[in-house]
């Protein structure tokens, strides 16, 4: 078998170490060494270093005076900043698909949404995984690839095990998040665009206002100890 191209092995350990980073393997504030990660994944550091600045002008990670390489924590208003451009476009993505989504679509969101009903025992990691689904699921009826392409760059912007913690932390939100899921269901299902980007719109801007605030009490003690 032919040895991947250097380039596809810089993009390949991005991936890697982008997948740690979003699982919460490597947690938010964590130094990324170059030797412990280049052993880690049974590489040399010249490709870890070029995928670390990879992920830096991506924004995931950021280099620290005397620390190196971290993994950022974002600042709440660069959370709402960013979720206010996500939630326009996820709207758009409702909208779109209200046009386009069948029985079967409307039966796999349901479906997807009761994996997060209030009383439900789900993991973080499981909880978040039928949260995304239920978006996914919208993105791809909408039927353009483009907007799901950039919906996807703007959630890998966070770890998304951050999002399930959100999730699993807070009861009520995840009751609200649960209805608000309802509710654009009911909308696509009535194939009322209007209403179902609207409705969107306010879901995800109330997941953004949720993430900020985790990032706000958490902030100022991530990097102690």
């Amino acid at each position: 078998m032919a040895k991947p191209s250097a380039s596809a092995l810089v993009d390949d350990t991005a991936a890697e170490i982008r997948a740690r980073i979003m699982s919460g393997e490597i947690p938010i504030g964590a130094q990324l060494r170059q030797d412990d990660l280049a052993k880690s994944l049974g590489i040399s550091r010249t490709p870890v270093r070029e995928a670390l600045r990879q992920l830096q002008a991506g924004g995931l990670i950021e280099v620290m005076p005397r620390r190196g390489a971290v993994v950022r924590v974002p600042a709440p208003w660069d959370v709402r900043e960013t979720y206010e451009v996500r939630a326009e476009l996820e709207g758009m993505a409702c909208e779109r698909a209200v046009s386009r989504i069948t029985g079967d679509g409307l039966r796999e969101l349901r479906r997807a949404n009761d994996a997060v009903r209030p009383g439900a025992i789900l993991s973080a990691g499981s909880s978040t995984a039928a949260n995304d689904e239920f978006h996914t699921l919208i993105h791809g009826v909408a039927g353009n690839e483009r907007l799901a392409k950039v919906i996807r760059e703007i959630n890998e912007a966070f770890p998304r095990n951050v999002s399930a913690l959100v999730l699993q932390d807070n009861p009520r939100h995840r009751e609200d998040n649960f209805h608000e899921h309802e509710r654009i269901i009911a909308a696509l299902e009535a194939e009322d665009a209007e209403t179902a980007r609207r409705e969107m719109r306010a879901h995800v801007l109330s997941a953004g206002e949720q993430l900020a605030r985790w990032y706000e009490r958490r902030s100022a003690t991530v990097f102690k100890g």
